[in-house]
């Protein structure tokens, strides 16, 4: 949908597929960091997610029984009135699609568009039923990591299955134990992680929630299932017993959602008449947060080089393809950049390795404590290291909040 708000704005005819019923959202919370708040707020957007967010000072990571910090990320390192802004899905969904709404652009439900077919100058969508619709001049695919589209790519993704995923659950944010501006975490070595995060509210509830999340290997969920919600809450009581609030909130297994992590890169995001953008175009764990911010970048970055080559003053027409060129080239570097930190940093947050959680725990604080370093990983957390907003006309300077 931030995609099609963006071309929308720019002239563009755009006809956007959905292929439930009935539009929905799908997850539970997500942090949007300056990238993405950005993008929101050129998109018509900001203040309405503004409203229903929360706004997140720092985040912070303890390793436990020790209770040493292992995490501590500080927006205000960045600059005066710089936040993160967590959300649950529901909410963003709600904000771009009241927004699609506004604009009047046409939307077709129930239709799973699974190929493409192309003629000399257009290509029409196929969808599981066989039937065809087009001609369209460029298709922009937001399916996610699993799409069907990806045959038309002109590189294949290597596609890659993270061994740790995590559950999680909406529940009603507690009023005591907790810190309303900051998402806490508490580790045991890099084998069990819980978290939890203000993600303010959406329009199907009446009260502020707070995601709360378990990491655990994927194929480790039947097992958690089996050994009962007793046994479970233990464990998490054991490492932090303010939680009890929360847990007293789960009654059922089927409260907490899987959630499988898969890192997979398009070298070249686009082929003929097709553009990738957000999982479908990369996925990575989500360790560092970036997923719905990346998207929501890639989005306006698509927008943003259709709307230079439409300006460009060349001795011939810019070709379709040099445009979808000149996007991959916009997004390259942030996105490599970022896959490979969150693909390198994981590990030490989510996994086996008894070595890689000792290394945490001796070296992040004191290295985390140096001016430098703060700002350095204050500006990966952020996705704001190599600018990618400045590369498109944006500025964060429109989303700062002394709030």
């Amino acid at each position: 949908m931030g995609a099609a708000v963006a071309l929308h704005m720019q002239g563009h005819n755009v006809f956007l597929f959905e292929r439930f019923e009935a539009p929905r959202p799908l997850g539970s919370g997500i942090i949007l960091q300056p990238t993405g708040l950005t993008v929101l707020k050129a998109l018509g957007c900001g203040d309405a997610i503004l409203k229903l967010g929360h706004i997140i000072n720092s985040m912070s990571g303890i390793s436990m029984p020790a209770g040493k910090c292992v995490l501590n990320v500080d927006y205000s390192s960045l600059g005066h009135g710089m936040h993160g802004l967590a959300v649950h899905r529901a909410a963003l969904f709600e904000v771009l699609y009241a927004r699609v709404n506004e604009l009047n652009m046409p939307v077709l439900t129930d239709t799973e568009i699974v190929d493409l077919k192309h003629s000399a100058k257009h290509v029409d969508l196929v969808d599981s039923k066989g039937k065809h619709h087009g001609p369209f001049d460029l298709v922009v695919d937001a399916s996610g990591a699993k799409s069907s589209l990806h045959t038309h790519a002109q590189t294949p993704p290597a596609r890659r299955m993270l061994k740790y995923g995590a559950i999680w659950s909406s529940l009603d944010w507690p009023e005591q134990g907790f810190r309303k501006h900051v998402l806490d975490q508490r580790y045991v070595a890099a084998h069990t992680m819980v978290g939890v995060l203000p993600i303010g509210r959406h329009s199907g509830v009446s009260c502020n929630q707070a995601a709360f999340f378990w990491s655990l290997p994927s194929d480790d969920y039947a097992k958690w299932k089996n050994q009962g919600l007793d046994y479970w809450k233990k464990q998490v009581r054991s490492i932090w017993p303010e939680t009890e609030t929360l847990l007293d909130q789960i009654t059922s297994a089927d409260q907490l959602t899987l959630a499988q992590y898969g890192h997979h890169t398009l070298s070249k995001p686009y082929g003929k008449r097709i553009v990738f953008i957000g999982d479908s175009a990369h996925a990575t764990s989500p360790q560092l947060g970036q997923g719905a911010n990346m998207g929501l970048l890639d989005a306006w970055a698509l927008g943003y080089s259709l709307s230079f080559a439409q300006g460009a003053k060349t001795s011939q027409p810019l070709t379709l393809e040099h445009t979808l060129q000149t996007y991959a080239i916009m997004r390259r570097l942030h996105v490599r950049l970022f896959q490979t930190a969150s693909l390198s940093l994981t590990p030490f947050y989510q996994s086996d390795s008894r070595l890689l959680a000792l290394l945490r725990d001796t070296f992040f604080d004191p290295v985390s404590r140096l001016p430098v370093a703060r700002k350095l990983v204050a500006g990966l957390v952020t996705g704001l290291l190599t600018d990618p907003l400045g590369r498109m006309g944006l500025s964060t300077d429109s989303i700062t909040t002394n709030k």
